[in-house]
């Protein structure tokens, strides 16, 4: 059975290796998977995942996101999950073909997230980038429509917000794993915030995220790993 604590993934939204790992000393018992992105992947290599995976307790979330012809994410993926992350992120936008590739040549026990649309465009955004009346007023509909393209083409899960969480388990159900970034504790204020589309860790269990991805409000805390132990916490509260 997960512990509340395992339903929290943490960005290690950081540039260096030094910066990173008293994170994941601090925080390794107390979440359930590192979350390593562009900038830290691009900074420090694959040396940072093994790094991660030796100091033991928490799983890893390669987000890279990966966005381009289908042949060359496919590549991307197999040499990303040579690295043993739990999971990988590759973008929906190109559509089924890319992601049935991916999923199609994945010899490892590395799991795909297909990423539906960013936490930090709203309606605005998308109609600005050209998106129909239909999506840019309905964003969850665009995020099922996608979510239906990853599940059809043997993705294992979504990222997406909390605020669609629901709408994706009651058509798919728990055979879709949903990663949900823009998870704001009720007790926590981040100014400048960039993400649009926000749920507290509650209402994300209560929608039926499986993770929930809380960077800022623990990272900036005075005692990170107190600031963990209050959201699994808010969390264990709505389990």
């Amino acid at each position: 059975m997960r512990e509340p604590g395992d339903y929290i993934v943490f960005p290690l939204d950081l540039p260096t290796y030094d910066e990173a790992m008293p994170y994941v000393d601090r925080l390794g018992s107390h979440v359930g998977l590192f979350k390593v992105g562009l900038e830290l992947f691009i900074s420090e290599g694959p040396g940072i995942l093994k790094a991660i995976r030796e100091a033991g307790g928490a799983g890893i979330f390669l987000d890279l996101k990966l966005h381009d012809i289908p042949a060359t994410v496919r590549r991307a993926f197999l040499a990303a999950s040579r690295h043993g992350p739990d999971f990988v992120s590759v973008h929906c936008d190109e559509g089924g073909g890319v992601l049935k590739d991916v999923a199609e040549d994945n010899p490892g026990r590395t799991r795909i997230l297909g990423i539906t649309v960013l936490t930090s465009l709203d309606a605005q955004k998308l109609r600005a980038q050209g998106y129909a009346d239909r999506y840019a007023d309905d964003i969850s509909a665009l995020v099922r429509h996608r979510a239906r393209i990853a599940r059809d083409a043997g993705c294992h899960g979504v990222v997406c917000s909390g605020l669609e969480v629901a709408g994706i388990k009651e058509e798919f159900g728990d055979g879709l794993v949903t990663m949900t970034p823009g998870i704001r504790p009720g007790w926590t204020v981040v100014s400048g915030d960039d993400q649009k589309r926000i749920v507290t860790p509650a209402d994300a269990v209560r929608n039926g995220a499986d993770y929930r991805v809380i960077g800022r409000p623990i990272r900036d805390a005075a005692d990170p790993a107190e600031a963990a132990k209050r959201v699994a916490a808010e969390i264990a509260s709505a389990l």
